[in-house]
C-alpha cells in the first residue's frame, strides 16, 4: 500500500488496521437491526388497518430476508449504494401499510448518518488522522 500525498507534499502513511472494518460491521448491524424491525412490523399490520394481505406479508417477509441477505454483502464496493435502495423499498412499503413506511423514514435517517460518518472516515484518511496512522 502506498502512502498518500498530503497538501503539504509530504506523505500520508497507510492505517495499520483496516478502519473499514467497523463501518462495514456497523452497516451490517444496522441493516439487521432493520430487518427485526421490518419483521416485527407484521403483527401491526396484521392488527391494523384491515389485516395482513398475501401481497403485504410477501412484501414484508421478502424485505426482511433481502435485508438480512444485504447484512452480508457489506464488503462489497457497491454495498452502500444497495443499503440505501433498501431502503427506497421501505418506503414504497407505504403500499402494504403506512406503518412500514414510517419505519422506512426513521432508518432512512440513520443511513443519512452513515453516510455522513462514511466520508468523514474517508477524509480523516486521507488527512492522515486516524489514530493507526500516527506515528
Amino acid at each position: 500500500m502506498t502512502s498518500a500525498p498530503t497538501p503539504e507534499g509530504g506523505s500520508v502513511p497507510p492505517p495499520a488496521r483496516d478502519p473499514w472494518k467497523g463501518f462495514r460491521g456497523v452497516c451490517a448491524g444496522t441493516l439487521v437491526l432493520e430487518a427485526i424491525v421490518v419483521f416485527l412490523a407484521l403483527p401491526v399490520v396484521a392488527t391494523v388497518g384491515g389485516g395482513l394481505s398475501w401481497i403485504s406479508g410477501t412484501y414484508i417477509v421478502g424485505l426482511g430476508i433481502v435485508m438480512l441477505l444485504g447484512a452480508g454483502l457489506q464488503g462489497r464496493p457497491w454495498a452502500l449504494q444497495f443499503d440505501v435502495a433498501l431502503q427506497v423499498l421501505v418506503i414504497v412499503g407505504f403500499l402494504a401499510h403506512p406503518s412500514i413506511a414510517i419505519v422506512g423514514l426513521l432508518f432512512s435517517c440513520v443511513w443519512a448518518y452513515l453516510i455522513y460518518l462514511r466520508r468523514d472516515l474517508r477524509k480523516r484518511i486521507a488527512e492522515g488522522r486516524l489514530p493507526s496512522q500516527r506515528e
